[in-house]
C-alpha cells in the first residue's frame, strides 16, 4: 500500500447549547459584541457527568459504524485532546475499551487545537510504514470544564465536542504530505493550566501569528499536495473565529472553496473543531467524492499542521 485515506467520519456535541444571550446574562457583553468581534453565535457544553472520553467516544463509535469495519480491525486508536482531567489511563484507551477495540495502540496527542490533523498525519504516517492497516483518530476537547466564565474575552469563545474519522491503508494515496511546524517562542500566548485549571490566551498574538504566518503555511500545504488553492472544493481551518478563519481562506486564494465555518454556532472546541466540522460538512453531502479539501489545524503552542485530503 502507497498510502491512506479515510473512509468514514463522526461527530458528536453535548445537547446544551449556550446562546449569546445566556452569556450576556452571566458577564458584561452581548450577542451583537461576541458576533461582530469572533462571529459566534451558539456553543455546545457538556454536564458534569460528559467528559471527554464520553465525548470522544460518540464520535468515534459514528465513524467506526460509517466506515464498515468492525471494531477488531482497528489497530491504531489516537486521541487528541488538550483537557483530558487524568493522565492514566489514557483517552485512546479508553475510547477502545468502549467501542470493544481489542489490541489496538492507544495514544493521546497534546498539540491543543492543531491535535486532530497532527494526529491524522500520524496515522497515515503510521499506515504508510506498514505498522497499521487501520486507524481511528479523534479530536475531542471539554473546553467548558477550563472555562473562566468571569472573563468575556474567552468565555464566550469555547464550547465541547468530538470529531473522528476511520482512516484505511489505500493503494493511491488520498492524504497528502503534512506540513506541521510550531513558533514555540510565542507558544504561552495560549495557555490551559494553574489551580484551578483555566484556559487564557494573549488575543492580540495569536491573531497577528495567525492571519500572518498561516496563508503562506496553507499554501505550501497546497503545494505538497499537488493541489492550486483555487482547485480546493473546500477549505477546513480550526474554528477559532470568523475574524481569523476568513483573512486565511481569503489570503490563501481559494476562491472556489467551501470555507468551513461551524465556529458559529459550535464556538472554539479545540482539537475538536476540525473533525467537527469536516464531519458536518460531508454529512451534508456538500462535497464530492474525490476532491481536494485543505484540512489545516493551528492555535495552541501556536503550532500547525495541515494537508490535502481527498473527500471519501
Amino acid at each position: 500500500m502507497n498510502g491512506s485515506r479515510i473512509v468514514a467520519t463522526g461527530h458528536y456535541q453535548p445537547a446544551k447549547v449556550l446562546t449569546n444571550d445566556d452569556l450576556a446574562a452571566m458577564v458584561d457583553t452581548s450577542d451583537e459584541w461576541i458576533a461582530k468581534r469572533v462571529g459566534i453565535r451558539t456553543r455546545h457544553m457538556a454536564g458534569p457527568e460528559e467528559g471527554v472520553t464520553e465525548l470522544a467516544g460518540h464520535a468515534a463509535a459514528k465513524a467506526l459504524a460509517g466506515s464498515g469495519l468492525d471494531a477488531s480491525d482497528i489497530d491504531l486508536v489516537l486521541v487528541a485532546t488538550c483537557t483530558q482531567t487524568e493522565r492514566a489511563p489514557n483517552i485512546a484507551s479508553r475510547v477502545a475499551a468502549k467501542l470493544g477495540v481489542p489490541d489496538a495502540a492507544v495514544m493521546d496527542l497534546g498539540v491543543s487545537c492543531s491535535g486532530f490533523t497532527h494526529a491524522l498525519a500520524m496515522a497515515d504516517h503510521t499506515i504508510k510504514a506498514g505498522a497499521a492497516t487501520h486507524a481511528l483518530v479523534v479530536g475531542a476537547d471539554k473546553m467548558t470544564a477550563v472555562t473562566d466564565w468571569t472573563d468575556r474575552t474567552t468565555c464566550v469563545l469555547t464550547g465541547d465536542g468530538a470529531g473522528a474519522a476511520v482512516l484505511s491503508a489505500a493503494a493511491e494515496p488520498e492524504i497528502g504530505p503534512v506540513v506541521w511546524g510550531s513558533a514555540p517562542e510565542l507558544g504561552s500566548a495560549v495557555r490551559i493550566g494553574g489551580t484551578p485549571t483555566r484556559f487564557a490566551q494573549d488575543g492580540q498574538t495569536v491573531y497577528r501569528w495567525a492571519t500572518t504566518r498561516l496563508p503562506d503555511i496553507a499554501r505550501r500545504a497546497c503545494e505538497r499536495g499537488g493541489v492550486k488553492p483555487e482547485e480546493l472544493a473546500a477549505v477546513v481551518l480550526h474554528q477559532a473565529n470568523l475574524r481569523i478563519i476568513e483573512p486565511i481562506a481569503q489570503k490563501l486564494g481559494a476562491v472556489n472553496a467551501i470555507v468551513a465555518r461551524d465556529v458559529v454556532e459550535s464556538g472554539n472546541t479545540s482539537a475538536a473543531s476540525v473533525p467537527l466540522a469536516l464531519s458536518k460538512l460531508l454529512e451534508r453531502g456538500e462535497v464530492r467524492r474525490g476532491a481536494p479539501m485543505l484540512l489545516f489545524g493551528f492555535g495552541g503552542n501556536l503550532s500547525y499542521a495541515g494537508m490535502i485530503v481527498r473527500c471519501p
